[in-house]
């Protein structure tokens, strides 16, 4: 199983960016998927969530500006970012919880690379 980020970028502030994540392999199912965050001597903290349902998490921080979506027939996510800020600036992780596979019985977490995104002032 493989999850691969993409859309990262330098954008100056106000400015939109979308993050894709893809994740590749003979899924089953996916419970929930996520973005986080990391800056340096930070903790990843989570930006965004999505269940299988459609109900979706926010950071307080990113509310009323980003928007989180999945389509589970295509195993894949974006989450569009807008009004972004400086404090915005980030690498960017997606991350899936309880993924099952065809044959399988287990649920595994997978986390995603990072994807940096830059805002400038």
């Amino acid at each position: 199983v493989q999850l691969q980020a993409s859309g990262g970028g330098l954008v100056q502030a106000g400015g939109s960016l979308r993050l894709s994540c893809a994740a590749s392999g003979n899924i089953l199912s996916i419970n929930t998927m996520g973005w986080y965050r990391q800056t340096p001597g930070k903790e990843r903290e989570l930006v965004a969530s999505i269940t299988g349902d459609g109900i979706t998490n926010y950071a307080d921080s990113v509310k009323g500006r980003f928007t989180i979506s999945r389509d589970n027939a295509k195993n894949t996510m974006s989450l569009q970012m807008n009004s972004l800020k400086p404090e915005d600036t980030a690498v960017y992780f997606c991350k899936v919880d309880g993924l099952r596979l065809y044959g399988s019985f287990r649920r595994i977490d997978v986390w995603g690379q990072g994807t940096q995104v830059t805002v400038s002032s």
